[in-house]
């Protein structure tokens, strides 16, 4: 998908130094992770492409293999605390390249321990990301972005009110973890297993699968055993439908797989997800039934939000039951958050409930995911209302159902 500038960056053009570079450039480089100098952010290259950039330097496999235990097992933030790389080295990395980090705009906590962070990238882009603990555990999932906007207009999710700005690259995706993992400190990368930031979840601000190349960059990078090793099996990318992709996606990462659902016939999900009409369910369905990533021990997520009156009645579940037929599955079923300006309303949660014993009936699990972090706006459809409100910008926020949210066996512990 080819990225949009902001609607202001020409106006803005006549701001910039007329002997410096424009702000087209600018934003240009900031997108391709590089700095006002024209320097590369190293984080975020995948290490095959690392590998060829240090061979033209001159420099072996070796000199690949420390960088990257600096830069995801350690998490250092500077090319001059590489210690065990050459001064000379250092000095001529550092002229080239540097290790980037988002500039955190906010960071809030919420009273149930949700965690957010609005990120600034270097174009003045934001984006939110936030970390759910586990209730019963001391571990716990983090929220990734993978766009700045959505290209969605899913009707019940406040993201479908703005228009995509552009992708993120796969530096500031898998940045936004390594940010989680600074306020954590959990640099560097436990051996013994025993992680608080345990999981990723690809449910955050835009489509995984409309950008789809650079998340997987990001996610190999993140699963790489050298570096910030994340089990594949700790990994989960939630699509409303990119069919395409997907199988795709399964194929190359092999992770787990969550489907934003929410309807069981094309009539209905047409009127509330208008991307059913290019991926229609039959078609969604098909690829799910082939998903590589599926297995027994590994069903595929279907999310699914509860509107009162709208997708909620015995007939929708039953509908339900028999649509996921040949796909090993399990649902999750997400009492709708209200935003300003919708019209529409949760269902009650005796109703939730009873729509998740009928599908229970039919050999289903249907755990309710309770929000989480309503309190500092943390929950599915809420980020946007806050970055209108605090920053007047276009950015938003929960690009799918996910963020936020936590199932009774909870989203982390279900991997």
């Amino acid at each position: 998908m080819t990225d949009v500038m902001t609607e202001n960056a020409s106006q803005t053009e006549a701001a910039v130094q007329k002997d410096g570079p424009s702000l087209t450039d600018f934003v240009t480089r900031a997108a391709n992770g590089q700095a006002a100098d024209g320097r590369r952010d190293l984080v975020g290259i995948p290490r095959e492409e690392l590998t060829e950039l240090m061979a033209d330097m001159g420099e072996s496999k070796f000199r690949v293999k420390q960088l990257w235990n600096w830069i995801y097992n350690r998490g250092v933030k500077d090319i001059e605390e590489m210690t065990n790389i050459s001064k000379k080295l250092r000095d001529r990395l550092s002229q080239e390249f540097y290790v980037g980090r988002p500039v955190l705009t906010a960071d809030q906590k919420s009273t149930d321990d949700t965690h957010k962070w609005l990120m600034k990238f270097h174009d003045g882009n934001e984006a939110e990301t936030v970390y759910i603990p586990d209730r019963n555990e001391d571990r716990g999932a983090v929220c990734i972005s993978s766009q700045v906007g959505c290209t969605l207009t899913c009707k019940f999710c406040h993201t479908g009110t703005q228009l995509l700005v552009r992708n993120l690259t796969p530096g500031e995706i898998v940045s936004q973890f390594m940010i989680a993992r600074d306020s954590y400190g959990e640099w560097p990368t436990p051996s013994n297993g025993i992680r608080r930031l345990s999981n990723i979840v690809m449910m955050g601000m835009g489509e995984p699968l409309f950008n789809y190349e650079n998340v997987r960059d990001a996610l190999r990078i993140a699963m790489d055993g050298e570096g910030i090793s994340i089990s594949r099996r700790r990994v989960t990318l939630s699509t409303s439908g990119v069919v395409p992709e997907i199988v795709r996606c399964g194929e190359e990462l092999g992770v787990g797989l969550a489907i934003s659902l929410h309807a069981p016939d094309d009539d209905l999900r047409n009127e509330i997800m208008p991307i059913n009409k290019k991926y229609p369910l039959k078609e969604l369905m098909n690829a799910c039934r082939h998903y590589p990533g599926m297995s027994n021990s590994r069903p595929i997520t279907m999310e699914y939000v509860m509107l009162k009156g709208i997708n909620d009645k015995p007939e929708h579940a039953r509908a339900l039951a028999k649509l996921v037929k040949g796909v090993h599955c399990k649902f999750n079923l997400i009492p709708f958050n209200k935003w300003p300006g919708s019209d529409y309303e949760c269902t009650p949660t005796n109703d939730i409930k009873k729509f998740a014993q009928i599908l229970l009936d039919n050999g289903y699990e249907a755990p309710i995911r309770w929000p989480r972090g309503r309190d500092i706006l943390a929950a599915c459809g809420q980020l946007k209302s806050e970055s209108q409100r605090l920053r007047k910008t276009r950015v938003s926020g929960c690009g799918k159902s996910g963020a936020g949210e936590t199932s009774d066996e909870s989203v982390v512990a279900a991997q």
